[in-house]
């Protein structure tokens, strides 16, 4: 399966932000590349934990467990953030789309969160989850967030450009609103998108830019290619977010 096995040069890249591996006075501790070989694994299959072949990775309870615990200390965080330094800002595309969830997403325990901490909810689509992205020029992710499914497109949009000095900011009508305007504005940006049908001002918008935001359904489109993405089954918001944050440093490291 194509990205299920990291290649030399990609280990390189991320080697030195991946904790644990070092040797101790019984040998290594621990084998990175082969842990997030086993989540690479894990993304594009959309399998069960139980399911992760145990001769390949060892025990699935192990690998979980870590799973969780690099959640929790923030690794994937960092690891995007070192292999995404250099993002191509001549333009910005933001959007959002919507994540189907199976039932058992649903009901995690209120001291873990409850709805909060679920990122679920019900729309037209369905029970699922809302995830909100910006992509750079080069259909590369800069920032995502998640939200339940009946998140209104426009709820996280000034977090996700703010302090992104870029030179157009590319979207749907769906943002068209003066609060974000004036924020890409502000930023010393050009925001291209079309107005909304009810505006009294209907301001102009540069058309042939706007050509340019296939990018981020180009976005969604390949990161739905990893089954443990495009169906959510985890019950937390972090740990689905997780998978999602692997898949973008894949695309980064491509």
């Amino acid at each position: 399966m194509d990205g299920e096995v990291l290649r030399e040069d990609q280990w390189e890249q991320i080697k030195p932000f991946v904790p644990g591996g070092r040797k101790g006075k019984r040998g290594p501790r621990s084998d990175g590349r082969r842990f997030f070989d086993a989540l690479l694994w894990m993304g594009r299959s959309g399998g069960r934990w139980r399911d992760l072949p145990e001769d390949r990775f060892g025990p699935y309870q192990t690998v979980k467990r870590r799973y969780y615990r690099w959640i929790e200390m923030g690794v994937f965080d960092r690891l995007f953030e070192a292999v995404s330094q250099n993002p191509d800002l001549e333009w910005l595309a933001i959007d959002a789309t919507v994540i189907r969830a199976q039932a058992q997403a649903g009901g995690a325990r209120p001291k873990k969160g409850g709805a909060q901490a679920q990122a679920l909810g019900r729309s037209r689509g369905g029970f699922g989850t809302k995830l909100h992205a910006v992509v750079d020029a080069l259909g590369l992710p800069v920032r995502f967030e998640i939200g339940p499914g009946q998140q209104n497109d426009m709820a996280p949009a000034g977090d996700l450009v703010a302090g992104l000095a870029c030179g157009k900011v590319l979207a749907d009508r769906a943002y068209d609103a003066d609060s974000l305007h004036d924020l890409i504005l502000d930023e010393g940006g050009e925001p291209v998108i079309p107005p909304r049908r009810h505006r009294k001002y209907r301001h102009r918008y540069d058309k042939i830019a706007y050509r340019q935001r296939w990018s981020i359904e180009g976005f969604f489109a390949k990161l739905k290619q990893w089954r443990r993405i495009a169906t959510r089954y985890d019950k937390l918001a972090a740990n689905f977010i997780g998978f999602v944050k692997i898949a973008s440093i894949m695309m980064w490291l491509k």
